[in-house]
């Protein structure tokens, strides 16, 4: 899309209006367990449902691949975002970011809400790795403006993540209204923590894990995490509560432990 949706007029939010959102991001490997041993989405599926997400942020999730798709008796008809989407999350956008002869893969977001506009971002520096920065625009029923939410993958290089942060900062200040409510979640890869001051002086962003408890969640690897690799950042929201997953079954449904939190609006 070449515009993004402005936002609508001011008018009092509505007694029965959203309050606040439950949001999750998780690294979908594909669909596929740590060193792809084990083709495992349907499970995953299951579980993600369980935590009742309004809006799911998605990242490494495949839109087809013609090998895995023969090799698999249990790989869905339709692209994973679909699947994962099934009747839960009536509203998806996907940002196709690697292609390759077999397929491609990139970033989601299922929304319980209409997508009123998206635009997939691509931010790639150099080289193979292949990133994008999708932006969605959420409209809720009875509240006066839109929420945005950016769906990141940022690069395994700490050059191209500086660079890439620069990006989001930039798309936010272009794209996003000043008063608007803003998520921006996903694998930012960045366990030295320099994501953080790069996006509250250039985005006003503020993470949730780090403003609840002093630090990021460590997600990576999921079955013992040591790095804090998943962020969840916000801008113009109230309360922002990190919600703790249990242990399993996300420690082997991903190679990425999921983030979730629940999101006050204002």
């Amino acid at each position: 899309m070449n515009a993004m949706t402005h936002q609508p007029p001011a008018t009092p939010v509505a007694q029965d209006a959203p309050t606040s959102l439950k949001v999750m991001t998780v690294n979908t490997h594909k669909g596929f367990t740590a060193l792809n041993r084990k083709f495992i989405l349907p499970e995953l599926r299951d579980a993600v449902r369980t935590v009742g997400a309004d809006v799911v942020f998605l990242q490494e999730v495949q839109g087809t691949h013609e090998r895995h798709a023969r090799q698999h008796e249990n790989w869905p008809d339709t692209p994973h975002y679909e699947f994962l989407a099934e009747t839960m999350w009536p509203q998806f956008a996907y940002g196709r970011n690697a292609v390759y002869p077999k397929g491609h893969h990139g970033n989601a977001v299922l929304s319980k809400f209409p997508i009123v506009d998206f635009r997939n971002h691509d931010v790639s520096i150099a080289g193979p790795e292949k990133r994008g920065l999708l932006h969605c625009v959420l409209r809720l029923p009875g509240r006066p403006g839109d929420v945005h939410v950016i769906c990141a993958h940022l690069g395994l290089a700490e050059g191209h993540r500086q660079q890439q942060l620069e990006l989001l900062c930039h798309i936010v200040r272009d794209e996003v209204p000043a008063d608007a409510a803003l998520i921006v979640a996903g694998d930012f890869n960045d366990w030295r923590g320099r994501a953080h001051d790069v996006l509250a002086e250039g985005a006003a962003l503020r993470e949730v894990f780090v403003h609840a408890n002093g630090s990021a969640a460590r997600t990576f690897p999921s079955r013992f995490p040591l790095l804090p690799l998943d962020r969840i950042y916000v801008r113009n929201a109230g309360v922002h509560a990190p919600v703790v997953l249990p242990r399993k079954p996300w420690s082997h449904l991903s190679d990425h432990t999921p983030l979730v939190a629940d999101i006050e609006l204002v």
